[in-house]
């Protein structure tokens, strides 16, 4: 009976652990996706993607709505 006690709680525990990673790692993940599509989609573009932004050469800061840049 020990036995199945100590295995059912680290299971819950293991479940536990596995909630608190993804928390945390789902929205790290969705950042760093939409940033890596901004970027692709800037240079696709013919701009440069530099500090998290869309720039061209005379350093315009151009904006990325509905997945077009402006």
């Amino acid at each position: 009976m020990k036995e199945a006690t100590g295995e059912a709680n680290m299971t819950i525990i293991t479940v536990v652990l596995i909630g608190i990673v993804s928390i945390v790692g789902i929205p790290l993940i969705r950042s760093l996706l939409t940033s890596t599509d901004n970027a692709g989609k800037c240079q696709a573009a013919g701009y440069s993607w530099e500090n998290g932004q869309c720039v061209d050469e005379k350093g315009t800061v151009h904006t990325i709505t509905d997945g077009k840049v402006n």
